[in-house]
Order: C-alpha cells, then sequence, then structure tokens
C-alpha cells in the first residue's frame, strides 16, 4: 500500500492476511508522537483486539468540537478524545465505538464538494480530510483529520476501516475477542436475569406466574426435536413427553404449542408453528394436539399472526426506506419529509403490531380461555405480538427486570433468528423484526410514561446492543448454536449437524455473559439513566389480579373454537385440520371468509357492553393504546442521531417545532402529575438499585 499527492488514485482490496499491530497490507504505521499516547491507545484493547492503524483528528457535529483520535482495530473503530481513558469496569464498549458489523456507510470529504462513498476495491482518489461513517444504529461518526504532514496516517486509517469492514463478520469477530472483566471471577458471576438455561429456570419462572396446569418438559433438553426450540419449554401437565415428541413433529420446524404467558385471571397464551397438513397422523396424535391447543380450557381462540401484518421483506424495505430517509444527506426536501416518512410505511407496520396485540390484550383478559398464536415459522411475529401482549396485560413486564426476561423468553429462548435477521449471515432473509417491537415499545412509552419503569435510554441501549458483538445474546440464531459455540453442549451428541465448528477453549466465553450484563458495558451514571423518573414502584403490586378475576374473567362457552380475524371472532368447527373439514391452522387464513369489521370496539364485543354506553371499564393493569393518525410518532432521538442539529441538542430548530416539543412535555407532564409527587422526583437512586430492585 502506498500513498501520494492530492488528484493521485488509491486502489482498496480486502486484504487477505491480518497485518501486524500498527500497520496495513505490512507498511508500518507512524509511531505516536509519544509513548503516552501509544500506552494510551493500547490500553483500551481487549484481549486478542488489535490496532490496525491511527490518526489524530476532531470530532464534529458536537458542541464543542472534541480533539482526540480515530482509532481502528480489528473488532471496532473508535474516536478517543484527548485526556480519555477507556473505564477499565466498561471495558465492552462506549459511546464512542462503532463495530465493525455496525458500520453502515463510510464516506470520504475532501474540500466543499468532493465526497467518495468508500466500498472494498474502490479507488480512493484524494486524501482525506474528513470521514464519515454511517452506523446501520442510525449513529454518525464524523472526524475531521488534522493536516501539517499527517495525510498518511488519515489515509492508512481509512483504508484500514475499509479493509478491516470487508473481512468483518459477527462469527469471525466473535472468535478473536474473549472478555477480559468477564472472565475474571467467572464461576461466581451471577446473571442479572434468569437465562433460561436450566430446567430450574423454568420452574421458577412457571411457579412466578401461578401456571398450576403446566409442567417443564424436558423432551428437547439434548436438542433432538428442534434445535430453534429451548431445551426446556412449557405444556399442559397431562400431555406426557411421548405425547409432546410425536405431536410436534407435525408442526413446521416441529415447534408445537407451547405456553408463552398464563394470565393471572386464568388465561393462558399460546405460540406454534404452522401445521404440516401433508403428515398422517393417527388419533393418539390428533387427540394430543388438541389438549395441548386447548390447554384445559373449553374456549380456544386461535390467531393467524400473519395476518394483517407485513411480511418479513415488507419490514426490511421499510426499514431500509427508513434509513435512508433519516441520513444527513436526504435528498428529501424539508416540506416533503413527512410525506416521504409516511412512504417508508414504517410507522404503519408499528401502528398495524400495536393495534393487533391491543386486540389480542382483550381477548386474553375478557374470557377464562386458550388464545393460540400461531405463525408458519413461529420465530418472529409470533415473539413481538405474544411480548406485546405481555406488556399491555402485565405491569410485572414493564419493569426492567420484567422486561429483560420477556426478551429472554420470548425471543432470546425461544429462538428469534437474531443474526440473520439482522443481516449477519449474508442470507436474503434480513428484517429486523425485533427492532420493530423495540419501536412498538417506544410507542406505549410515550402514551403511558409513568407505567414502565425503564426509560427510553435503556431502549436506546438495547436497541445498539444488537449490532455490537461482544455477547451471544444476539450473535446466533438458535439457543442450540448460541450454546455450542459457547462449549455448554460439549457433552450432548446431537442429532443435527451445526454449520458452526467447536471453538477452542481459549476462545469460549462464559457461559453465563449477556447482553443483560449492563454494568460491563455502561458507566454507572449512565446506567441511571435507564430508569423513568416517572414510574412509581407502588402501582406495580405483585398480585394485582386474582382478587379482581370474578369482576371482569368469565368462563367461555362449552367446547368452542374460534379464528380471530380482521378485529372480530368467526366461530369455528375443528381445531384440526386432519377431519371433515379445514380450520385455520390448515389453510392460509386469505383463503377463508373474511368477516366484516365491527364498528364496535373489540373490547366493547368481548364485555357485552353496547357501543352506547361509551368506552368499556377495563381490567386493573391492562393498557389500550391509540394507534390512529398523530398517535404514532416517529422516534426522533433513535433514528435522527445522525443529523448534526440533532447530535448538537436542537432537535426542535424552527419555531414550529419548538412548539411541537413543548406541547409534548406539557403531555406528559399532564400524564406523570397524578402519579408522582415532588417527593418522589428527590429519591436518590443509584444504578445496583435500578438493575436490581425488581427481582
Amino acid at each position: 500500500m502506498w500513498w501520494g499527492g492530492r488528484g493521485q488514485s488509491f486502489n482498496i482490496v480486502p486484504q487477505k492476511e491480518e497485518p501486524e499491530m500498527g500497520s496495513v497490507q505490512g507498511s508500518r504505521m507512524p509511531e505516536p508522537r509519544n509513548r503516552q499516547l501509544g500506552s494510551c491507545l493500547a490500553s483500551g484493547c481487549l484481549p486478542g483486539e488489535r490496532i490496525l492503524a491511527w490518526a489524530p483528528g476532531v470530532r464534529k457535529g458536537l458542541e464543542p468540537e472534541l480533539p482526540g483520535t480515530l482509532i481502528c482495530t480489528n473488532f471496532r473503530v473508535t474516536f478517543q478524545p484527548c485526556g480519555w481513558q477507556r473505564s477499565q469496569d466498561t471495558p465492552l464498549s462506549s459511546e464512542y465505538d462503532f463495530a465493525l458489523i455496525n458500520i453502515g456507510r463510510l464516506e470520504a470529504v475532501s474540500g466543499l464538494s468532493r465526497v467518495q462513498l468508500l466500498r472494498p476495491g474502490s479507488l480512493l482518489k484524494f486524501i482525506p480530510e474528513e470521514i464519515l461513517i454511517h452506523g446501520r444504529d442510525f449513529r454518525l461518526l464524523r472526524v475531521a483529520f488534522e493536516a501539517g504532514g499527517l495525510e498518511p496516517q488519515a489515509f492508512q486509517v481509512t483504508t484500514a476501516i475499509v479493509q478491516a469492514k470487508a473481512q468483518s463478520s459477527q462469527a469471525q469477530q466473535y472468535a478473536g475477542i474473549t472478555l477480559s472483566k468477564a472472565g475474571q471471577g467467572s464461576g461466581s458471576r451471577k446473571p442479572p436475569i434468569p437465562l433460561l438455561e436450566t430446567s430450574e429456570d423454568w420452574e421458577t419462572e412457571r411457579k412466578k406466574q401461578g401456571a398450576r396446569g403446566w409442567r417443564v418438559s424436558t423432551v428437547n433438553e439434548r436438542f433432538d426435536i428442534a434445535t430453534s426450540l429451548p431445551r426446556y419449554f412449557w405444556v399442559p401437565i397431562r400431555i406426557l413427553d411421548s405425547e409432546v415428541r410425536r405431536a410436534f413433529g407435525h408442526f413446521h420446524q416441529s415447534r408445537g404449542p407451547r405456553l408463552s404467558w398464563h394470565h393471572p385471571g386464568g388465561s393462558d397464551l399460546l405460540r406454534c408453528g404452522g401445521f404440516y397438513t401433508a403428515s398422517d397422523p393417527n388419533k393418539e396424535d390428533i387427540r394430543a394436539v388438541e389438549l395441548m391447543l386447548q390447554a384445559g380450557h373449553s374456549d380456544v381462540v386461535l390467531v393467524d399472526t400473519m395476518d394483517e401484518l407485513p411480511s418479513l421483506a415488507d419490514v426490511q424495505l421499510a426499514h431500509l426506506r427508513l434509513r435512508a430517509l433519516c441520513l444527513p444527506d436526504s435528498s428529501v426536501a424539508e416540506d416533503k419529509w413527512l410525506s416521504a416518512l409516511e412512504g417508508t410505511r414504517w410507522l404503519d407496520y408499528v401502528r398495524s403490531c400495536l393495534r393487533k396485540a391491543s386486540d389480542i390484550s382483550v381477548l386474553v383478559t375478557s374470557r377464562v380461555r386458550s388464545v393460540v398464536l400461531q405463525e408458519r415459522g413461529d420465530r418472529d411475529l409470533n415473539g413481538l405480538l405474544s411480548s406485546l401482549v405481555q406488556l399491555l396485560s402485565a405491569p410485572e413486564a414493564r419493569t426492567l427486570f420484567g422486561f429483560q426476561s420477556l426478551v429472554q423468553r420470548e425471543w432470546v429462548a425461544a429462538g428469534h433468528p437474531f443474526l440473520t435477521r439482522l443481516g449477519g449471515t449474508g442470507a436474503n432473509e434480513e428484517a429486523p423484526v425485533f427492532l420493530l417491537f423495540l419501536d412498538c415499545v417506544w410507542q406505549l412509552l410515550q402514551q403511558f410514561p409513568a407505567e414502565f419503569e425503564f426509560s427510553e435510554f435503556f431502549l436506546l441501549a438495547l436497541h445498539d446492543s444488537v449490532r455490537v458483538p461482544d455477547t451471544l445474546t444476539f450473535l446466533r440464531d438458535t439457543p442450540w448454536e448460541r450454546g455450542k459455540q459457547s462449549g455448554q453442549f460439549n457433552s450432548y451428541t446431537q442429532v443435527y449437524t451445526p454449520e458452526y465448528s467447536q471453538p477452542s477453549a481459549g476462545n469460549s466465553v462464559n457461559l453465563q455473559l449477556s447482553v443483560w450484563d449492563w454494568d460491563l458495558r455502561y458507566s454507572n451514571e449512565q446506567i441511571l439513566q435507564f430508569h423513568n423518573p416517572g414510574y412509581d414502584p407502588e402501582y406495580c403490586p405483585g398480585s394485582w389480579l386474582p382478587k379482581q378475576q370474578p369482576s371482569f374473567m368469565v368462563p367461555g362457552p362449552p367446547s368452542s373454537v374460534w379464528l380471530f380475524s380482521r378485529g372480530a371472532l368467526t366461530p369455528l368447527n375443528q381445531l384440526c385440520p386432519w377431519r371433515d373439514s379445514h380450520s385455520l391452522l390448515a389453510v392460509s387464513s386469505r383463503w377463508l371468509p373474511r368477516p366484516a369489521i365491527s364498528s364496535e370496539s373489540l373490547a366493547d364485543q368481548e364485555w357485552g357492553l353496547p357501543s352506547h354506553w361509551g368506552a368499556c371499564p377495563l381490567p386493573p393493569g391492562l393498557l389500550l393504546p391509540g394507534y390512529l393518525g398523530p398517535q404514532i410518532r416517529l422516534w426522533r432521538r433513535c433514528y435522527l442521531r445522525g443529523r448534526l442539529e440533532v447530535q448538537m441538542g436542537l432537535s426542535a430548530p424552527t419555531v414550529s417545532g419548538l412548539q411541537d416539543e413543548l406541547s409534548h412535555l406539557q403531555e406528559l407532564l399532564r400524564k406523570w402529575t397524578p402519579r408522582i409527587s415532588p417527593e418522589d422526583h428527590s429519591k436518590k437512586r443509584d444504578s445496583n438499585t435500578i438493575l436490581s430492585q425488581s427481582r
């Protein structure tokens, strides 16, 4: 690799071998100007991480601008301000870090008009004066390089970033990074929440939910039924594991009916995959399937989660359009920006998810019944809707501890394919369903600010964590792959052949390390911001519903089966598709007769109140969000982080914008006032209390 003056071209190609520390393609980096800088650069490296190149510069887009050093390693790109050192207590990330897999776009800038998009194999036509790194998480890192003979370093660090990004993949990057602090005393480190990797964790959670009619099944303990399922899950207590094994074989990917959540009033929320209608089960298998779907209830509602919700391709396209619109150099005129935002369809999809989750919440809380969520793969929309239903129906899920446990159970343990959906495998199946879920949760925070213990900053931290490969939580597609990579299942002989090779002992990760170990990645000051100051801890009692149960939980009619579609319930003749006629589980919902959309809300229909009586009184703890027009908003703090005016804190640069911000703050104050007293705001909190008080 060589460099020249302005106007000359440089060929950038992915390097075949990793260079020595401080070099790119074998060319030695200039030594640091003093030993103090060199030791400062090296002190922030993790074991296995190597500095490839660095250059002094100034981070722009902030007030005031920060002088420092731009560093490229084989793991990340980071900007280190002058006089700042990475804390040894939080070695994994900082607000200045961009993991290589998080870089979505890289631009070199010279002067006022020369901008070049850098890709592997492109020709760098000038020495960059600035570099712009656009994160896939909507963040922007803009660094101007120092002049005065330092052009070689500016060129080398830019080239190193291009080459390191070309080589990076989530699986490869993690193989070379070991987490030093997590490894210290790993045997005594307790996970912040139960990771549901043992039968004891599942049994504890079952008892906590009061699901007396259910038990923990160990039939998949060795992953010989399905690698995408957790090792343990809940099944009806009267169903034998031998029956579970046979029944699950008649579902897509062997993902049969399992309990997601037991409502304190008696209802059960289940999830399952689609039926293999070509299979030929015997009478005993059909009986087992029916008993699992009924879950001891006479009233069963089947919900096709794919009905009226976007497809995976729709979600991916909308997210790409949203990211393009939110780029600083978006070509959309300001007066057409809102219409362009509407054209992305992202907010429409958020609206659809909240509307359907609200309806399912009413189904669960209005009658004692079994509500079955069914999706062909049972790994995307089922998790989204099941999680939203629990957030709307259970105050416990709105605590910091409860929400983390919910995500761990319904997304991580349930086998959501994080790696594939976030583009880490290269397969054409990318669709950020989990990010869509986080946006839905943010909408609930805006509409019910006093009901949630966690804040927007916590959601941002979780949003950004999916792009940081420092744990296995979001780094694999299935519980089997996650456990195999960490060496958890070395003693088991598996039916399926993994795509990932067994890591060496030196690269294995602490089995208890997860994304929920926030103290490894965030400072105490940052963790303090995870707490919502408007939340009232005393509003979330542990037994809020059983005392109220007789007033609104009504047993369903005997032996009734319903299809829920387009906001209305339609009676069905049967549960299983192998009898005389087809049901929802056998036939795609688009082939079923569509009921007309009722003029009454589902709440009015379910609780039997005529519409002219006004709003139906909701059960205690149930939230029903609005999803019409301006009730669904853009998550500005997340999606507009790359815009300079937002980075500078000018989120409302116009008079009309200031009026909107003021109206929003007044609305939040109005919602908080009945619940929060001045004494509540004056209470002292620390980060350890915030992370542990809900346990």
